[in-house]
């Protein structure tokens, strides 16, 4: 992509997705990811009330009172960014592709937390860790982030969730907000990974799908080719049976993800290629408030 294209494209995400952390989502973004990090600060004596899990019994112990540990939200939170940037994020058949909706929805999600005074960073990943910018503040450095968002060429086309989540268990050291922005198209099992990272981290999963990955229309004969894999058929897609198979596949995909997202205890939102973002964003994170 030309510079001067690539700059255009970058100063209309900016506009878009700035006004709208700042005039939507500044609030409901406080109160869904604010106050989950707790810092230790001080102990005092205990008092009716007060939660017994909270008691330092060393502190306790050596003044022969009980005395609890009191703990203050912090202030500054990290907010990662884990984008898919495999093969099938190229795939859109209304008005907008999977990897459009992903950069926006990642500009947005970047622009509230610098505006919160949180830290941003993103790992970009196909069936490997393509690339990883550490955790910064400043304008400097979100329009750095869209750029890469927008320009950014994978050297592997298909997914591997589960190595990126053990990747963010393991390089992340304090606990984050974490989002997966994926449309989780994944082949490999990655429900362990998930719970693991769960636990250590916040983890958000926001996937991003088009219509066409669970309904097939009635066009007739269809040469597909599978983006990450390269396999090529035709798909008599006048067949009944064919469709209906399809559907059920589909079907039977998003049941075992939403079990997947369930049993690890991960807040999802299901986000449409061709849809406004908006509204699902806001639900999730009221959901959470």
């Amino acid at each position: 992509m030309e510079t001067s294209e690539l700059l255009q494209r970058v100063r209309k995400i900016e506009i878009k997705t700035r006004g709208l952390s700042s005039n939507i989502f500044a609030g409901e973004y406080h109160s869904a990811f604010k106050g989950r990090g707790m810092t230790f600060s001080e102990v005092r004596e205990y008092q009716y009330g007060d939660d017994i899990r909270n008691i330092d019994w060393n502190v306790t112990a050596r003044h022969n009172h009980p005395y609890v540990k009191v703990f203050e939200e912090e202030r500054e939170l990290t907010v990662m960014l884990m984008i898919d940037v495999s093969a099938s994020r190229n795939f859109g058949t209304v008005s907008k592709l999977k990897k459009n909706q992903i950069t926006e929805i990642a500009a947005v999600i970047a622009f509230s937390a610098i505006q919160n005074n949180d830290k941003i960073g993103v790992i970009f990943f196909s069936d490997k860790i393509e690339k990883f910018i550490p955790p910064k503040k400043g304008r400097t450095h979100i329009l750095h982030i869209i750029r890469e968002l927008i320009d950014f060429v994978p050297d592997d086309k298909q997914t591997n969730i589960e190595q990126a989540l053990e990747y963010v268990t393991s390089s992340i050291k304090k606990r984050c907000t974490c989002f997966v922005i994926s449309d989780f198209i994944d082949e490999h099992d990655f429900s362990h990974a998930l719970s693991i990272a769960n636990r250590k981290h916040d983890v958000v999963a926001l996937r991003i799908y088009d219509p066409r990955e669970n309904v097939l229309p009635p066009v007739g004969m269809m040469y597909l080719r599978d983006a990450e894999t390269g396999e090529r058929m035709w798909v008599d897609t006048s067949d009944r049976k064919l469709r209906d198979a399809y559907e059920k596949y589909a079907f039977v995909r998003e049941k075992e993800l939403e079990s997947t997202f369930k049993r690890s205890g991960v807040d999802v939102a299901h986000i449409r290629s061709d849809e406004d973002y908006v509204r699902a964003l806001i639900a999730l994170f009221k959901k959470r408030a």
